[in-house]
């Protein structure tokens, strides 16, 4: 009897860690990929973002450029899907840049900073843009529940052609 309740206690003990374990690699592992996709979308917006003309249209989760070659170049956010998507021309990627994503905003700045700091000062039209922030922030759930799988993104892009 002495040993069953030993044995049950360990098999107990080996259940929580292998619980556990599982959870920790699953978050890990959710955690470097939504890095990775964070990344990769951050520096493919950037690298565009920088070669195109001008700002077109602009709204908290909408930008559309002027591409450097006459073309449109459009980044959409749609909160209901939790989705980023690039569109060339009207016409959108076979795939979302971002997915999962929970909250995206883009802001606009003058390139000029505000003294002593470095901030910019904020601009109201698209036409005196010359700086975009993207920020972002993506989850994954693990086992039905929000588990410290966040990614978190943010960057100013400088409009070289402005």
């Amino acid at each position: 009897m002495v040993a069953s309740a030993i044995a049950s206690l360990v098999s107990m003990g080996l259940a929580a860690l292998v619980v556990f374990s599982n959870r920790s690699f699953a978050s890990m592992a959710n955690y470097v990929d939504l890095d990775h996709r964070s990344r990769v979308a951050l520096d493919t917006m950037s690298r565009e973002i920088r070669q195109t003309n001008r700002l077109l249209e602009f709204t908290e989760t909408g930008l559309t450029f002027e591409d450097f070659d006459g073309g449109t170049l459009k980044y959409v956010y749609d909160p209901a899907a939790k989705t980023l998507t690039r569109l060339k021309n009207g016409n959108p990627d076979s795939k979302p840049l971002l997915t999962e994503c929970d909250y995206l905003k883009f802001s606009i700045f003058q390139r000029n900073p505000v003294g002593g700091t470095y901030n910019q000062y904020p601009t109201a039209s698209a036409d005196t843009c010359k700086l975009v922030q993207l920020h972002w922030e993506c989850s994954r759930r693990i086992f039905g529940a929000k588990v410290n799988t966040e990614s978190v993104q943010s960057a100013k892009v400088v409009i070289r052609k402005q």
